[in-house]
């Protein structure tokens, strides 16, 4: 029973890892910077010898034949970017946290220790990555402003071997993310009715410009945002933006 059980396991770890994108590598000056889709909001980011996880969900499973977090990040209390469980499998004694305070209020014990608590507007350096704490939020005239409230959760700037990562949460096109300047990389959600639609998105990364942008985030209520929609429209706007579409939702196949 016990070899059959290890059997499973194999199976089901090597399928995970065969359904995952293939990772693309981008040159900074720490060394080459791989990014890892894992699923909807959830990646990882490995450069230096240094693992950055974003937004860890699915548990251990989700992350086999990865290396081992050295920081995670965590934008907001919704279970599709915060899991305790999927935290308390993954994190080892040199893993550091970075969250807002109400993803730190509902922390396992065990971790609380781990977290460095950031607000909007925050400045923080740890392990040799420059971390900027954003506001993500739904905007106050819109009917959703009660999902994603001003100063609960963060979005995130990482600056990274000179380069500067930019990681949306759940937000829509909101001034804040519209005012950036000099970003290399860019993760933008896109999914009705939580974020925003795929033109609001379009419209605000031809606001910000960054050199890559990576739809991520874009399964809704009504299933997967047109994600080449907004490909063309930033096209469209500014063909110097390089819309990467990559496989964030395995099983589906998107």
């Amino acid at each position: 029973m016990k070899h059959f059980i290890v059997v499973l396991l194999t199976l089901f770890c090597g399928r995970a890892i065969a359904q995952r994108a293939t990772p693309d590598v981008i040159s900074t000056d720490a060394g080459q910077l791989s990014i890892q889709p894992i699923n909807h909001a959830t990646l990882v980011m490995t450069v230096g010898g240094k693992a950055i996880y974003a937004d860890p969900t699915g548990g251990a499973a989700a992350f086999t034949g990865l290396p081992a977090p050295d920081l995670i990040v965590v934008t907001d209390i919704h279970g599709d970017h915060f899991s305790p469980e999927t935290l308390t499998a993954i994190v080892t004694a040199n893993t550091q946290l970075v969250v807002p305070q109400v993803v730190a209020d509902k922390l396992p014990d065990a971790l609380k220790a781990r977290a460095v608590v950031m607000h909007n507007g925050d400045h923080q350096k740890l392990l040799g990555f420059g971390i900027t704490a954003l506001p993500m939020y739904n905007l106050p005239d819109g009917p959703n402003a009660a999902m994603h409230t001003k100063g609960r959760g963060n979005g995130y700037v990482l600056a990274i071997g000179g380069k500067n990562i930019y990681l949306s949460g759940d937000t829509q096109g909101i001034p804040e993310m519209r005012a950036l300047r000099n970003i290399d990389v860019a993760f933008v959600c896109m999914n009705l009715p939580y974020t925003m639609d795929v033109k609001e998105a379009a419209d605000a990364v031809l606001a910000f410009k960054p050199k890559i942008v990576y739809p991520y985030h874009y399964r809704g209520q009504g299933g997967f945002s047109d994600v080449a929609q907004f490909k063309t429209l930033v096209a469209a706007g500014d063909p110097s933006i390089d819309v990467r579409l990559r496989t964030w939702y395995p099983a589906q196949g998107k």
